[in-house]
């Protein structure tokens, strides 16, 4: 990954995070914590709208996010906003932390999300909101059913289920998630479902883009065997065309959700 790909996932987040700072509700003085901050959409944005003497703390697994994120924290001269490596199945933080938890698009890419979810609930303080967003099982269902396609009249079976087991894997359902929420013990006030679409008017654009390209292509070339890359691709770009022949462009949906969640307060 370059560092110049980095600022480009704002692209990606920002419909997500627009709707997550609509939800959340800051208050003067309160702790923050922001869960797989990418590159410091939203979480930089909270802390500018949260100011002093609140504060933000974002994580994140990658090195090159947190150097990227420290950078504008510098350059933007943002006195309330700290970014820390980390995990969200083991975060560096006691009991009854935080007033306010919040991953845009960033708890489905962890390895446990029923244990990361009960770390949120652990750092929470009693009364703690928590808001994250999903994207949800048919986003870009438009390239996969092309991709299956290809995959199923070469005879790939086995790629179309590791293909449907990588969708399974990064892309959970709204009751897979709501079940998951009140299990760890959070109180689920809203759910909103939103989406928004992708338009490419020719296939080698839609590969060349540098979201589908850094982020998107790596993980669907993974599902082939290396001998088979080239043709397979070459197939799906053949098909991707010939649909824009006949509608004009190539349209992609990505569904998502938005989760507003409490975590219950202390009883008297």
């Amino acid at each position: 990954m370059q560092m110049s790909d980095i600022d480009e996932l704002p692209l990606w987040s920002a419909p997500f995070g627009l709707v997550l700072l609509d939800t959340i509700r800051l208050s003067q003085g309160m702790k923050v914590l922001d869960i797989g901050s990418g590159s410091g959409f939203p979480m930089l944005e909270i802390a500018d709208r949260l100011g002093l003497p609140g504060h933000v703390t974002g994580i994140d697994p990658s090195d090159e996010f947190c150097r990227k994120i420290t950078e504008k924290v510098t350059e933007r001269e943002i006195p309330n906003a700290t970014i820390i490596k980390g995990v969200a199945e083991q975060l560096p933080f006691g009991n009854d932390q935080f007033d306010l938890i919040t991953s845009n698009n960033g708890l489905n890419n962890v390895q446990d999300q029923p244990l990361a979810f009960l770390e949120c609930y652990r750092t929470g303080k009693p009364g703690a909101q928590l808001v994250i967003t999903m994207n949800l099982p048919h986003t870009m269902i438009e390239f996969y059913e092309i991709f299956e396609e290809v995959l199923r009249q070469e005879g790939m079976n086995t790629e179309v289920g590791l293909m449907r087991q990588h969708i399974a894997e990064k892309r959970k359902s709204v009751d897979h998630l709501k079940n998951l929420i009140n299990e760890t013990g959070f109180n689920i006030r809203s759910i909103q479902v939103e989406g928004f679409k992708f338009q490419f008017a020719t296939a080698m654009a839609f590969f060349s883009h540098h979201l589908i390209k850094n982020y998107f292509l790596p993980h669907w070339e993974a599902i082939l065997p290396e001998n088979r890359i080239s043709s397979v691709m070459f197939d799906v770009r053949e098909r991707i065309d010939r649909q824009i022949d006949k509608e004009g462009s190539f349209t992609l949906s990505v569904p998502y959700a938005c989760f507003d969640c409490l975590k219950p307060a202390t009883t008297a």
